[in-house]
């Protein structure tokens, strides 16, 4: 059982078979179903319950010499900003480095609430994916308004080396 002190609440996170990874909550980041089912194989898929609910979701996939990859990370709308989101993004930061991870990655959106989510959390700008929005979905994804084009990379490198 881990506590969120920002919060006071109690959650339980733990790994789950990919196969029971909450395929509705990931949608919620992710809008590609087919995509979300095609980076399921091979991950290590993790849920947040709270009082026996499934309140949040994420799932990372190794990459080549050691990084890994933060494919999803969801919270039910319901339970989103109380603090579930930095609870597991933090818990599974911590839990690749104890692994042995050299880094953890992720991709997302050049604006809004997930880059400065990520950043708050130590992640670092590496890289950018220009036209992975309009190349890899058929629809247009928009958020507050403004069509994703660029995806932003960031890194967490462990061991003290910075991004």
């Amino acid at each position: 059982m881990d506590r969120d002190k920002g919060t006071g609440m109690s959650l339980l996170i733990q790994e789950v078979p990919p196969a029971d990874t909450p395929i509705d909550l990931l949608l919620l980041a992710d809008p590609s179903e087919e995509k979300v089912r095609s980076y399921l194989p091979g991950s290590k898929c993790f849920v947040a319950t709270k009082n026996g609910t499934v309140v949040g979701a994420a799932v990372v996939q190794p990459r080549e010499a050691g990084a890994q990859e933060l494919m999803s990370i969801a919270v039910h709308p319901d339970h989103q900003e109380s603090g579930i989101g930095t609870a597991l993004l933090k818990w599974i930061i911590d839990f690749f480095e104890k692994a042995g991870a050299t880094q953890l990655e992720v991709g997302t959106g050049t604006f809004g609430y997930q880059l400065a989510f990520y950043q708050r959390q130590g992640f670092r700008v590496t890289g950018i994916d220009r036209d992975f929005f309009v190349k890899n979905y058929d629809e247009p994804i928009f958020e507050e308004g403004i069509r994703l084009v660029d995806m932003l990379r960031l890194t967490i490198r462990y061991g003290g080396d910075p991004a």
